[in-house]
């Protein structure tokens, strides 16, 4: 946070009471997130999971909360934001502090095969993140209100916890009301049926430069696959 990258965010408008800081995009320079994506077994669970031979990383996020944060993250599904399609997909979130469930992600069961996307929004002021999707995304539903239909899972979770979902799965997370700054790390992996497709404008993360075109795996030197092993590829040495 003293050393933020290009793509920092501050979610909170002013007057918002607490801190809500996220950032990606930065393992290639921070040398504890470098060696997790290298030489964790993210990529070896990632691959059982989601039933693919490969497993090639995308990227990761970091999400902190300070205490007296009341803030929610909004409910969204992540990929709506990236600019690659497929079935075979896994986020990894892991708290490095203990979470309560108010404070812990949380996610709507079975979201992920919802026929449409839901719409993205700007986190800050839930303006629409694409201009002209009007027909192309699904509004969120009010997922609270219904808890019927839409039941709720969270969990109370200690660091080292992990929670792995699809990237279609719809989640977000309580405010942080506890005493303690709440720290979150997420990867995002990607499986052999992945390719890159064109939104209706600039992505989160946008990765600028990219030069790939509609239909393509993603580019391996900035995206390294690496599991299994022997087969490990990208910007990586």
């Amino acid at each position: 946070m003293r050393d933020p990258g290009p793509h920092a965010a501050e979610n909170l408008k002013p007057g918002e009471a607490g801190r809500f800081f996220d950032d990606y995009c930065n393992w290639e320079r921070i040398p504890e997130f470098r060696e997790f994506v290298l030489d964790s077994p993210a990529a070896r669970i990632a691959a059982a999971v989601i039933k693919s031979r490969t497993a090639q990383f995308f990227h990761e996020h970091v999400l902190v909360k300070e205490p007296g944060t009341f803030k929610a993250t909004p409910w969204h599904q992540d990929l709506p934001y990236y600019f690659i399609d497929g079935r075979q997909t896994v986020s990894i979130w892991i708290p490095l502090d203990p979470v309560a469930p108010d404070t812990s992600l949380r996610v709507a069961p079975g979201s992920h095969r919802w026929p449409r996307l839901v719409r993205p929004s700007h986190w800050l002021d839930d303006s629409n993140f694409y201009t002209g999707d009007a027909d192309t995304y699904m509004e969120l539903p009010d997922i609270e209100a219904d808890p019927e239909r839409y039941p709720i899972l969270a969990r109370e979770m200690q660091p080292g916890d992990a929670v792995l979902f699809d990237f279609r799965t719809l989640h977000g997370a309580g405010g942080n009301v506890a005493t303690r700054r709440r720290r979150a790390f997420s990867t995002r992996w990607l499986g052999d049926d992945v390719r890159y497709v064109e939104r209706p404008g600039r992505t989160s993360p946008p990765f600028p430069g990219h030069g790939m075109q509609a239909g393509e795996r993603l580019r391996e030197d900035w995206f390294p696959i690496l599991w299994p092993p022997a087969v490990r590829t990208g910007r990586i040495d």
